[in-house]
Order: C-alpha cells, then sequence, then structure tokens
C-alpha cells in the first residue's frame, strides 16, 4: 500500500500549534488513513518536536469506537441507548426541534455551545453564525482562559509579549504556573537550547512537583493561590536592594513611586507566611531574578485554574517592568499571543448579524443555567434546545453534579456532534459523527508562538462523519438562516478571512506552509510603551474596564485571599495537575495512553495528613487521610 507525507498543523487546545507532517496510507481508489506524525523539523517553533499525544494519533483517528453514523437515543437520557439513522432524519430532528423551542419561548431558549476541541477558526468558531444570524442565546466563553488573560491585558493592555523563541536566547527562564513538559513541549525545545549554549538556569513556581519541576534549578512549590505575594516580596526585595531600573519604570510605567510605598509591607517575611516557601528561597529566587537582565518568565495557564487568578497574573507580569527586563532580548514576560493576529472574523461567526441585545449566558455557568436559575437565565427563557460542538462540559464544566442534572432534563433537547461517544454525547437526543482534523479544512493561530498556519483536508472521513461546517450549513438551510457564510465551503470562508485580516491568501499561505506574524523587536518588547493611550504599563489596573465583578480587587500588586480557606472538615486543597498523555478528556480512548496514564490518584503528604489527622480528630481526619478526592 503507498503512503505519502502531508503538511498539516495540530488542532488540539494547545498554544503549542504545531507544524506537523501526517503520513496518508492509501492511493486513489484505496480507502486512506493516517499512519505516522511528526513535528516540522523547518518549522522554527515547532522544530520537529511534538508531544507523545499527537506523535500516535494514528491511535486516535483510526480506532474503532469512532462515532460513524448519526444515532437517535431510544433509552431514557444518559443510558447510552441508541439506533442508528440518517442524517437527514437527524438534522430534521435537529431543526425542528430548534424551531419548537423559539415558536413557544422565543430565540434565546435555544443555545448553541461551544469550545476549543478543535482550535481551528471556521470549524470551532462557525457555531456562532448560526447564533448569530438566528438570535440564539449568546456563549461567555469563560471556562479556561478568562481570568489569565483579564489579568494580563489589565497590566500590558494587550495580548502579546516577545517572541517565544527568545527563550533561547535567556540566562533565565520563570517557568510560572505551566508544565510544559506535559503540555508544551515545544517550550522545553527552547529551554534546553538556553541551557546547553548559555547555561540558563530554569525556575519553575508550581505548587505541584510536575515534570517539569523535576527538570528545574529550582523549584518554588508555593500554596495554590498565593503567587501574587511572591510577586510582591520579589518586587519589595528589587526596591530594597537597589535593583529595581526606575529610569526605565519612569519612562515605561504608570506610578512607581506609588508601587514601592506600597510593596514596602509586603516583604519577605510577610510573604513566606502566606506561600508557604522559606524566606531563604524567596530571597534567592528574588536574587537571581533581578540579577539576570535576560530573564524570561513563561506564564502558564495555572493561573486560570485561581480565584485570584487575574490578581495573581497582573502582580506576576509587574515583575519585568520593575526589573527593566522588557528591555533586553531573551527577557520580558509571555502569556500568549492572542491579539497578533488582527482578525476579521466577520464571516466566520457573523458578526454582521449580531445582536447585542440578545441573552449572553457564561458558559461555565452552564449547571445554573440547565437548572433554571434566574442569576444565569436572567428575564429570559429557561434553555429548551442546545447544540453542542467541540466540548464534553457534562465532564469539564465547574459543578458538574448540577450540569449532569441539567442534562437529565426530559423537556430539554440536545444534539452534540462528537468523535467518541463522551459522558455528554450519552445524554444526547441525537448525535452527530464529527471528522478530525486530517478530514476537513481549516486555519489556525497559535498561542505560544507567532505563526498562521493552513489545515487542509488530507483524506475523505470515515462512514458518515461530517464537518463542524458542514452541520453549521445544513442546519442553517433547514432553519432559513441567512448569512453569506451558509453558502460557502470552509476553504473558501478561510481565504476570504485571511484576505480581510491583511493577510495573504490561502493558497499562498499553503505554498509557504506558514505565515510568521510576529511583530518587530521594539513592538514585542513595547519599547514604543505599552498597549494603552499613554503607553505606560499599569502597576494600578483599571479592573473597571475588565467586567462588572471587579468589587474589592486590590488597587495595586497584591496577595487577593479569595480562595477557599482550609477548615478542620476540609483541610486539604486539590491540585488537578495536567495528564501527560490526556488533553481535558480528549485522548482518553487511546490504548497507549490510559496504560500509561492508570487510574486517577490524589497524592498526599503524609506529613499534612498526620497534621490534619491530630487537628480535625483521630476518626474525621483519618477518613481524609484515606479518601483525599473527597476532602479536596
Amino acid at each position: 500500500m503507498t503512503s505519502i507525507i502531508r503538511p498539516s498543523v495540530c488542532p488540539h487546545d494547545c498554544p503549542s500549534t504545531c507544524a506537523l507532517e501526517v503520513e496518508v496510507i492509501g492511493g486513489p481508489g484505496e480507502r486512506q488513513r493516517i499512519g505516522a506524525v511528526r513535528g516540522a523539523e523547518d518549522n522554527s517553533y515547532t522544530a520537529g518536536v511534538i508531544c507523545a499525544k499527537v506523535a500516535r494519533y494514528a491511535e486516535r483517528a483510526n480506532h474503532p469506537d469512532r462515532l460513524m453514523q448519526p444515532l437517535l437515543r431510544t433509552g431514557p437520557k444518559g443510558s447510552g441507548q441508541f439506533r442508528e439513522i440518517g442524517w437527514d432524519e437527524a438534522l430534521d430532528r435537529v431543526a425542528a426541534a430548534f424551531t419548537e423551542a423559539a415558536d413557544r419561548y422565543g430565540p434565546e431558549a435555544v443555545w448553541p455551545y461551544y469550545y476549543a476541541g478543535t482550535m481551528g477558526l471556521v470549524q470551532r468558531d462557525g457555531i456562532n453564525r448560526l447564533r448569530h444570524a438566528m438570535r440564539y442565546s449568546r456563549q461567555y466563553t469563560t471556562i479556561c482562559t478568562m481570568t489569565a488573560e483579564t489579568g494580563w491585558k489589565a497590566a500590558v493592555g494587550t495580548i502579546t509579549g516577545p517572541d517565544p523563541r527568545e527563550m533561547a536566547k535567556s540566562d533565565l527562564i520563570v517557568v510560572w504556573g505551566g508544565n510544559p513538559v506535559n503540555t508544551q513541549v515545544n517550550v522545553m525545545t527552547h529551554i534546553a537550547r538556553a541551557r546547553k549554549e548559555r547555561g540558563a538556569k530554569l525556575v519553575v513556581i508550581d505548587p505541584y512537583r510536575t515534570g517539569t519541576a523535576h527538570q528545574a534549578d529550582l523549584h518554588l512549590a508555593l500554596r495554590p493561590g498565593t503567587d501574587g505575594a511572591l510577586a510582591c516580596a520579589v518586587m519589595h526585595i528589587a526596591f530594597r536592594d537597589g535593583r529595581a531600573d526606575r529610569a526605565y519604570m519612569a519612562q515605561y510605567a504608570d506610578c512607581p513611586d506609588a508601587l514601592e510605598q506600597h510593596l514596602a509591607t509586603r516583604d519577605p517575611h510577610w510573604a513566606a507566611d502566606i506561600t508557604g516557601l522559606p524566606v531563604e528561597q524567596i530571597e534567592a529566587f528574588a536574587r537571581l531574578y533581578t540579577t539576570t537582565p535576560r530573564s524570561y518568565i513563561r506564564v502558564g495557564y495555572g493561573f486560570t485554574r485561581q480565584r485570584n487568578g487575574s490578581v495573581n497574573m497582573h502582580a506576576v507580569a509587574c515583575l519585568p517592568t520593575v526589573t527593566g527586563a522588557w528591555q533586553h532580548e531573551g527577557g520580558g514576560a509571555f502569556w500568549n499571543n492572542r491579539n497578533l493576529y488582527h482578525w476579521n472574523k466577520t464571516l466566520i461567526e457573523g458578526l454582521d448579524v449580531l445582536d447585542p441585545a440578545t441573552r449572553m449566558m457564561d458558559m461555565s455557568r452552564i449547571g445554573a443555567a440547565l437548572t433554571g436559575e434566574r442569576s444565569e437565565l436572567g428575564d429570559g427563557p429557561p434553555v429548551q434546545a442546545m447544540l453542542i460542538q467541540s466540548t464534553n462540559p457534562i465532564v469539564v464544566a465547574p459543578d458538574s453534579n448540577k450540569v449532569r442534572r441539567g442534562f437529565l432534563r426530559e423537556d430539554l433537547f440536545v444534539a452534540v456532534h462528537e468523535q467518541f461517544m463522551t459522558d455528554t454525547a450519552r445524554h444526547a437526543d441525537i448525535v452527530l459523527p464529527a471528522t478530525m482534523f486530517t478530514e476537513h479544512d481549516d486555519i489556525y493561530q497559535a498561542g505560544g508562538h507567532s505563526h498562521i498556519q493552513l489545515g487542509p483536508k488530507l483524506l475523505e472521513p470515515p462512514g458518515e462523519c461530517r464537518s463542524n461546517h458542514e452541520v453549521i450549513q445544513w442546519l442553517a438551510h433547514r432553519l432559513g438562516a441567512r448569512h453569506p457564510g451558509f453558502g460557502m465551503t470552509a476553504l473558501e470562508i478561510v481565504d476570504a478571512t485571511l484576505r480581510a485580516s491583511g493577510w495573504p491568501g490561502a493558497e499562498e499561505v499553503r505554498q509557504r506552509r506558514w505565515i510568521d506574524a510576529q511583530g518587530s523587536f521594539r513592538a514585542s518588547h513595547f519599547l514604543d510603551g505599552f498597549a494603552f493611550p499613554d503607553g505606560r504599563f499599569r502597576f494600578a489596573p483599571d479592573w473597571a474596564a475588565a467586567g462588572k465583578h471587579h468589587a474589592g480587587l486590590p488597587a495595586l500588586p497584591d496577595h487577593f485571599a479569595s480562595s477557599d480557606s482550609a477548615t478542620r472538615e476540609r483541610p486539604f486543597r486539590l491540585v488537578a495537575a495536567p495528564a501527560r498523555s490526556f488533553l481535558n478528556t480528549t485522548f482518553i480512548e487511546s490504548p497507549t495512553g490510559r496504560k500509561r496514564e492508570g487510574r486517577p490518584t490524589a497524592l498526599l503528604h503524609p506529613g499534612r495528613c498526620r497534621k490534619a489527622w491530630r487537628a480535625g480528630g483521630r476518626a474525621g481526619a483519618a477518613w481524609q487521610c484515606a479518601r483525599p478526592d473527597r476532602g479536596a
């Protein structure tokens, strides 16, 4: 059987967005399938390295349990009892349910729901075009990045930063709140180069001894949610020891004098009490950071798992401004390049038919929305019908017991477009089989680097699998939704969006393999000013501009104690470190990954367990030690 290597790009929810080389097995007239998947060596960020999950993607794409045919529920919700039906019947049933809900309660009774099962702009975000054209309820996408995004933008004004490839030119890399060994393997490629060629030091700041922490020169295992206190102590030491760059702050920051005065009481002893770190370790890290001009803070997504993540992210972003590290190649801080691409997504999302008066509901509050809580529904109707693409909310959304109760409502119609029978699909009325990334066209932006990449369709999908874009088109036709995007192929939308956004068209991107959108050194390091009207970094953030839930947030970087405190009944805090072989609930069907990960296990320090036992009473705390997951 013949095979050929074709270019592609990883679609999964990971900032690395790796450039790929995919083996397609089978020639014309033969049933084609993918074989080996490798990283593209000529991509300056991927550099030939990809994670083990995607390297064995053939296990997933060719898995015998893939959904191949539309299904109709025949048993109770959640029973997993379905029978196969045709696409026409399935789509007719979905359209009829949406129409009935809209006619009876108004269009806001329909709630299309999606997230990042694919990071392709057309296949992921096209569901919004149907939403806006039909005036269905909107979605506030809070579930993953919002807290980190808010804190970074409050400090910098935009979501960009120094070229991540500059880590290879750093003398100190601080991985703060991330575990790239498991989640962004390319970060480790550039760190390894800096360590080999420059003798760079690696510091990892994370409550858990992750695989990345295991490789570090220094691991600061602070208490969860106390990052802001550590950052404040480091800045305190910078001012105290004369290592704050006052000239830089005078030119680029809003209120350095007020910051210095504010930090006068945020010394290492204060931070040690909050973080649980020894004073000596705080002093050692501060000395290393403040005496290394080429210091690069690679901020991770741990800040999105904290109630006080926005405040902590803002405090960490202040560090290179106090030391002036932004000025240096291999210096500064970086979280994401989201605003680098200046996309015009009018065609993809139907922004030209968006009615801002339409109800918007928080996707993280899906449990409250589906169980009828007015705090989420507002004055609008109950949610009566849903289309779910590229996410598995029964497992990944907060308050999962409430989410499950909502999905068990007999009066709620749910259609799920999926690749496997997930927990959410098991609770659906209609299940539609979805394509994988090699089976449709799309365009991708990177969060962790600066490349725009085209992901072309490499082979025909198996069975009756169809893309997100096709399903949206077909439903739009049945519902009478009108928008030019409903009459275009995915590749035509890609081409039009690229051109509308000021980039070359799809064919040129295909020929070039990728477009490097990284700005100049001056722009990336904010040497012409930060993204505020006065060009100054914000030590004093305007939290009110970020949203309505800003009451009580600190006026300057600080520790913001908004997380649950330990109690006698619940003395432990569960830190859910990412698995190396899974990505949320994706890849769990892979036999290799399941063998490697084993069963979920909670690790508990024996000293902490004994202390809780003594403090809480022998019977209660002994139960906690035996079942730490129940008391986390």
